[in-house]
This record gives C-alpha cells, sequence and structure tokens, in this order.
C-alpha cells in the first residue's frame, strides 16, 4: 500500500490533489469495490452449486475462520483497522450463506 500523502494510482502527492480529483479517486476505488464484490459473490455462487451437487453443508465453519484470518493478516499489512475489515467480511460471508440456503 502507499503511503497516506501518495495517490497509488498516479503517485501524485495528496496535498497537490484537488477536492474534485480526490472524489473522483474514491468513485474509481467504489466502483473496483462493488466489482470486487460481484466477483466474488459469483465465485461463492458457483461454491454454492458445487456444495450443493456434493451434498455438503452451506456452512463451513472452518474455511470461514480461514477467511476471517486471512481479511485480519490482510488487514495488518495495509495498516488497515482488522476489526473493522472482519466486520466487513462477516457480512460477505452471512450474505453469501443466506444466498446459498435461498438457492437450495
Amino acid at each position: 500500500m502507499t503511503d497516506d500523502t501518495t495517490n497509488g494510482a498516479t503517485g501524485v502527492a495528496a496535498e497537490e490533489m484537488s477536492l474534485d480529483e480526490l472524489r473522483e479517486e474514491i468513485r474509481e476505488i467504489d466502483h473496483d469495490i462493488v466489482e470486487l464484490i460481484a466477483r466474488r459473490t459469483y465465485v461463492a455462487d458457483t461454491i454454492a452449486r458445487v456444495k450443493d451437487e456434493r451434498n455438503l453443508p452451506t456452512t463451513d465453519e472452518a474455511q470461514e475462520q480461514r477467511v476471517m484470518d486471512r481479511a485480519g493478516e490482510n488487514a495488518e499489512q495495509y495498516d488497515v483497522d482488522a476489526n473493522l475489515v472482519k466486520a466487513i467480511f462477516r457480512l460477505l460471508i452471512e450474505l453469501n450463506k443466506v444466498e446459498q440456503r435461498e438457492s437450495r
């Protein structure tokens, strides 16, 4: 991750960017986040189909713990609050589980 004063995409110091430029960067990041959630959801849906075909349970607590551990490690690597990141991942996991249950 880049430091707090540099724009990761352009290498421009944040102080040199206008408010509109910073807001545009946020819009682009928000778009990327939604795209990644869509990709993650697609893969989770595929996993749900495989689980259904193999008569496996929807919930895999060991796998969920691995995801949460990985989320915490990634948060630390990028100096982001691990509790916040884990809360986001918990929400993503719960949403995927609800969709899996509804599709069965």
